[in-house]
């Protein structure tokens, strides 16, 4: 009987040990190749027709094996980064990011700051900020970062005035002077553009503004200044992940020259580097 307790004791311990040099074994094999693709989510435009661009003409010869994914909201892609379901995403501001740490308990870092998009006022009825009416409707973006951004945008522009220490988190419940009585229309912000037939102006994120085949520095009736300008658009990742060796190749290209000249002949000043 002892003999069997004491080979038995034997087995287990030698198929514990087993086990265990197995799991430090697929600990290794689970961190990420340099060869294996790093899959990215982003946004249409510009921020995936930027990925492409990447993809296409510099990632081979950095070594960097990119796919792209794009995505049409701004709660998806932070979701899939969290959840692992994609490596980074590429469509956000440092603000929003923040904000959406705070709110959904997520573990966000961002990693490069590449380019800024100029929030816009548009109107198809309207050629000129002062020509829109007593009363008219204008559609911000409904989350909160997006929504205090448009607003201290409108306020810049002599719009609206805000309430004395709102600005960070404003709402429209904050506005303390609305000379022509302005009424907001909250939508989210991938819907501002399309918004425009129904309202008589929407301030619009740069992206969608450019996706919905607008021309930001042409078409907007004022555009936001770049100067000391926080809302620059970031390459994100899940915390504990800056160091992957592809998102480092990734945030070296996506800061290039070759990015930066592509940025700017492609945009035409609708999107500007901010490295």
């Amino acid at each position: 009987m002892r003999n069997t307790t004491k080979i038995t004791a034997a087995v287990l311990a030698t198929g514990a040990l087993t086990l265990g040099l197995t799991a430090c074994g697929s600990g290794e094999d689970d961190k990420p190749k340099a060869s294996d693709p790093l899959v990215v989510a982003a946004t249409p435009v510009p921020h995936a027709e930027i990925l492409e661009y990447i993809k296409k003409d510099l990632a081979k010869k950095e070594g960097l094996n990119l796919e792209v994914k794009e995505f049409t909201d701004y709660v998806q892609p932070n979701n899939a980064t969290e959840d692992g379901s994609v490596d980074a995403n590429y469509f956000q501001t440092q603000p929003y990011l923040e904000d959406f740490n705070k709110k959904n308990g997520t573990h966000l870092a961002s990693v490069a700051t590449v380019h800024l998009e100029p929030l816009g006022l548009y109107s198809e009825k309207a050629k000129k900020a002062d020509d829109l009416k007593k009363g008219a409707t204008v559609a911000l973006p409904n989350d909160a970062d997006n929504e205090s951004r448009a607003l201290r945008f409108l306020a810049a522009n002599d719009l609206i005035t805000l309430k004395k220490g709102s600005e960070a988190t404003a709402t429209p419940q904050d506005i303390a002077k609305n000379p022509k009585g302005l009424e907001f229309k909250e939508v989210e912000a991938a819907q501002t553009a399309r918004s425009l037939k129904d309202v008589d102006a929407a301030v619009v994120n740069g992206n969608y503004a450019i996706g919905a085949g607008l021309k930001p520095a042409k078409d907007a009736l004022f555009l936001e200044s770049t100067e000391k300008n926080e809302y620059n658009n970031v390459l994100a990742v899940k915390e504990g992940n800056e160091d992957d060796p592809r998102v480092k190749k990734l945030a070296k290209l996506l800061t290039s020259p070759e990015v930066k000249k592509f940025i700017e002949d492609k945009y035409a000043g609708s999107v500007l580097p901010s490295f």
